[in-house]
């Protein structure tokens, strides 16, 4: 199971990165377009829309993979200092209430997408249904929980790292 939750964020991270290119094309033929609205170019519509919502998916959608990986950032001031138990429990600790954290928020976005969609609420400019971007998030928050999970039983010893996995860099301090 580990190994498809892995693969799963690595996929959801590249995804993520497909999603962060393309806002960036948009955003440079916006800007484009702008600068060039005297030979009649111009803007593209709703562009500050799509940025908004592009990012928020993309960070969703990068969070499980860098949280596998050990990318989030840590203060060790204290931490390095710890006996080795201590440290373990701290760590332990943290994936616990990220978890509870991260179930929270999965449950709160589902409960926004249904109260989007129920009251058809858009946005402004595109008149873009606002619950697709909940949804949209809401897949990389699934992926984030299960990611949660899976580390949180590999901490305990319930599971294991994927075979062939640098255990040096996966959130080790």
């Amino acid at each position: 199971m580990t190994t498809w939750v892995f693969r799963l964020a690595r996929w959801s991270a590249i995804v993520g990165g497909v999603v962060l290119c393309a806002i960036t094309l948009m955003s440079v033929t916006s800007i484009t377009g702008r600068a060039l609205s005297g030979v009649g170019l111009g803007p593209v519509p709703g562009d500050f829309e799509l940025v908004e919502v592009g990012t928020g998916v993309a960070v969703f959608l990068f969070l499980p993979w860098t949280y596998l990986r050990g990318g989030h950032a840590t203060v060790d001031l204290l931490y390095n200092h710890l006996p080795a138990f201590l440290q373990k429990t701290v760590s332990m600790v943290c994936d616990v209430l990220m978890l509870v954290l991260w179930l929270a928020l999965t449950w709160k976005l589902w409960d926004g997408m249904l109260e989007k969609r129920e009251y058809l609420e858009t946005t402004f400019i595109l008149q873009m249904p606002v619950w697709w971007a909940y949804a949209a998030c809401f897949v990389g928050a699934v992926i984030g929980c299960l990611a949660y999970l899976t580390k949180t039983l590999i901490n305990l010893g319930l599971a294991r790292y994927p075979e062939g996995w640098p255990v040096e860099s996966a959130g080790v301090h």
